[in-house]
């Protein structure tokens, strides 16, 4: 499985109208704890629709180098099938390498959870940006384990975990809502005697207790209510140690936050009307959706049903005339990776659009909240970044001159205005796309199949 990281300085133009039907990539949330907890049964795992974006074959070379058996085969009608042969809770074999997780902080928290319960030491990296984001929101909890984490100063990547001979079950009250922390140690918890609990000041994205409970394991779940024991509104999981896990089938929905791009694409450029087939409409997961429709946006479900215990429909998706609106901190853990899409979409709403409750977006791929608001001036477009959180004034990008966002290896923000390129009446270029493939492969040509026109150039040729 190939990582690559080729340089690709890409301009958007102006587009007529989007329309047709595209298949978004499969989820990654749901892709990477598909080949974890593949890895962690025991038997043969059958995964369709999984993300082969960078980030999630990372997690597939990892499981492969603690033990698992990870195969790509083609199916009859021509889509990758992959198989996994897992290890059972406890298998896992000292790494002989450094595992390098590339760009995918996700593979980062939630394998440093995993690797805290083995009694060896492992070595893991990531690219430069993966390199500067904090892994003591994790490392926290799991020394409590009796794990033990040497990081760089900040907490760090490139990291040493010595995991401890005897895992035993934690409970953790997590001062943010983060699935990423959640499911970190949800895994170490697998591998111990005994309940293993975490309470958040809110739910976050909960891939991994159905994940979990796809695969057979004892998941309780409680939220709340105000004045509850477990305080106003918070969410409390609990999950039983040290499971017989048996290999199953699983199916990936299409990832809504890669859908998100083509939703808002569609919304923006007149006469687009765009059909997505089979996208994961999990509660915590559309935030951005549901703001869209607050905004004006028509955007119809349809056919709504369920696979490997995720909801899942098509969405139909037709342009709109969007207005501004305040979107609460309360919606910020369903959505945290769409504000960068959303700040688009508000760019071009009538009126001024708030979102608040962003501190999370500062310590993502780049600082996002800074990304938006400087690239979105550059576009003059008028955005405000204050405290935690971002004000910006609709009306569309202004001015005749091409201008040159530097991305800094964040595919969203690539993408974000690459979307934004379509409406401008001058070209939008980013000065390096190539990160796009760690989330959604394949993202310019399937754009421009639908009426895009997004182009790679020399470097020579950027605005």
């Amino acid at each position: 499985m190939s990582h690559s990281a080729i340089s690709q300085p890409t301009v958007s133009s102006k587009a007529k109208s989007l329309t047709g039907q595209a298949f978004v990539p499969g989820d990654k949330s749901i892709s990477h704890r598909a080949l974890i907890m593949g890895a962690l049964a025991v038997g043969e795992t059958t995964i369709t629709g999984l993300l082969t974006g960078e980030d999630v074959l990372r997690t597939a070379t990892v499981m492969q180098a603690l033990g698992a058996k990870v195969e790509q085969r083609t199916g009859a009608d021509g889509k990758p099938t992959f198989h996994v042969w897992g290890r059972g809770i406890g298998g896992f074999s000292e790494p002989a390498d450094v595992l390098d997780m590339g760009n995918s902080g996700t593979s980062a928290r939630l394998i440093a959870g995993l690797l805290s319960a083995y009694p060896f030491t492992s070595f893991m990296t990531g690219d430069a940006s993966l390199r500067r984001r904090p892994m003591d929101r994790v490392t926290k909890p799991l020394s409590q384990t009796g794990a033990k984490f040497v990081t760089r100063a900040g907490g760090r990547l490139p990291m040493a975990v010595t995991g401890t001979p005897m895992p035993m079950a934690l409970h953790y009250d997590s001062p943010i809502a983060s699935a990423q922390v959640k499911s970190a140690v949800l895994l170490a918890g697998l591998h111990g005697p005994g309940l293993t609990t975490v309470t958040e000041p809110a739910a976050s994205r909960d891939h991994t207790e159905r994940m979990f409970r796809h695969f057979g394991v004892d998941v309780r779940t409680e939220t709340a209510s105000e004045g509850g024991k477990n305080g106003p509104g918070r969410y409390k999981v609990t999950v039983l140690g040290q499971p017989e896990l048996s290999g199953r089938a699983i199916n990936v929905p299409a990832d809504p936050s890669s859908a998100a791009f083509l939703v808002v694409s569609a919304l923006l450029v007149p006469g687009s009307k765009l059909f997505l087939p089979n996208v994961g409409i999990n509660p915590l997961r559309i935030g951005l959706f549901d703001t869209l429709q607050e905004m004006g946006a028509d955007i119809v479900y349809k056919n709504k049903r369920e696979e490997a215990g995720e909801p899942v429909a098509d969405l139909e998706v037709r342009a709109s005339r969007l207005k501004g609106i305040c979107v609460p901190a309360a919606r910020a853990p369903s959505m945290i990776d769409e504000y960068p899409i959303l700040a688009v979409a508000a760019a071009c709403a009538d009126g001024e659009t708030r979102m608040e409750g962003l501190a999370e977006l500062k310590v993502k791929e780049s600082d996002r909240l800074a990304a938006m608001s400087q690239g979105l001036q550059a576009c003059g477009v008028s955005a405000v970044a204050e405290g935690d959180s971002l004000t910006v004034c609709g009306g569309g990008p202004k001015g005749n001159a091409p201008v040159t966002i530097p991305v800094n290896l964040d595919h969203r923000i690539a993408m974000a205005f690459l979307v934004l390129g379509m409406v401008a009446e001058r070209p939008i270029a980013v000065d390096d796309a190539s990160a796009i493939n760690t989330s959604f492969p394949g993202f310019a040509d399937i754009m421009n199949g639908l009426g895009a026109t997004i182009e790679a150039v020399n470097r020579k040729d950027l605005p």
